[in-house]
């Protein structure tokens, strides 16, 4: 098959993108398939190619596959890009998703997981990997997602309230909200821009932050637990995995440097709490009308109560990415995990999902 990887775009998770990208390019590539890795924002600029269609036999960077231990700083990205046009869609991008029999969605965050590159897909006629634009919206925005799953059956979530940290009296917020409190941005991932707050100085420390990544804010009951992810491949989840950050919580330098977190997988829990977070995902996955695949983030307590924290719609697949972990334990390798995502985003796209 012809497959075009997309990747990078304007997002806080950029980096994380690229490295997703960059392996999933090679393991694509590794099984026979003509697989080309893009810049979304980028697109042909600074690859060496005069035409779209080269870049199936390029290179993949090299400095693609890192992460760095910092996000990266989105003016300047934009600021450098030689093409100065207001499009998302680098040059030559939609026409290289255009060659393609799919294209595999390595984005993360604002810039590809709120449906809006899906959209501009679907109505181009371009089949892409995962949740179609509807759901992928809905399920980013984390308010907006335990509005509609937390009176589900078996889904437990954290109490929580959104603020716009741009409009709203941060004082009163500051004074008003129980402490500790997670504070999270509405719409990104990566745990960019998620604090946890003890006091109130800190409370008002992050809420100012939040203010540089958009405003809209989450506020989330902190649940002392367990950490957990669980994937949803194909409506079946795959076997859990614990997260263990060596040092403070699981932010983003925690899941994206070697070493910095022990994961633990298939998780060493209770038959019964395995069960019950399964049928939870599941749940939220069904709910928010999701499809192919996705991956739920949980906080257990002691007494075994799963407490769903968010859904990603399009998750990591760099080398210390969770899902490929999950799926290794079932026996799926991470090419092939690759492939059946493709199959199956092929069958949901004739579908209409």
């Amino acid at each position: 098959m012809k497959i075009v990887v997309l990747a990078g775009g304007l997002s806080p998770e950029r980096n994380v993108s690229l490295s997703s990208g960059t392996m999933v390019c090679q393991a694509l590539r590794d099984r026979g398939h003509e697989a080309a890795l893009v810049d979304l924002f980028f697109g042909m600029e600074g690859r060496g190619v005069d035409r779209p269609e080269q870049l199936f036999d390029a290179p993949i960077p090299e400095q693609f596959k890192k992460v760095s231990s910092q996000a990266p700083d989105l003016a300047e990205v934009k600021q450098s890009r030689k093409d100065k046009s207001a499009s998302q869609f680098g040059p030559g991008v939609l026409e290289l998703c255009a060659m393609a029999d799919c294209v595999f969605l390595a984005l993360h965050g604002t810039c590809g997981e709120d449906g809006r590159v899906q959209a501009a897909l679907d109505l181009l006629g371009i089949p892409y990997t995962g949740a179609g634009y509807l759901s992928s919206a809905l399920a980013l925005d984390k308010d907006m997602t335990k509005k509609l799953v937390a009176n589900r059956p078996g889904v437990t979530t954290p109490r929580w309230e959104t603020v716009d940290c741009t409009a709203d009296d941060l004082d009163a917020i500051v004074e008003r909200t129980q402490l500790p409190v997670v504070v999270k941005p509405l719409d990104s991932g990566s745990s960019i821009g998620v604090f946890i707050a003890n006091t109130r100085q800190q409370l008002r420390h992050a809420l100012e932050e939040s203010r540089i990544l958009g405003g809209r804010t989450v506020l989330e009951q902190f649940v002392k637990g367990r950490e957990f992810s669980i994937a949803v491949l194909e409506g079946e989840a795959l076997p859990s995995i614990e997260i263990i950050p060596k040092m403070g919580f699981y932010d983003y330098a925690n899941k994206y440097q070697a070493g910095a977190t022990r994961e633990v997988c298939p998780a060493d829990i209770p038959e019964e709490w395995e069960r019950r977070m399964a049928a939870s995902a599941k749940e939220v996955f069904a709910t928010l009308g999701l499809c192919v695949y996705a991956r739920a983030d949980y906080i257990i307590t002691p007494d075994g109560t799963p407490y769903f924290l968010e859904i990603n719609t399009l998750p990591g697949m760099t080398p210390t990415s969770l899902v490929p972990q999950e799926a290794a334990v079932v026996g799926i390798g991470y090419g092939e995990l690759c492939e059946r995502i493709i199959r199956a985003s092929l069958e949901a796209r004739k579908k209409g999902e």
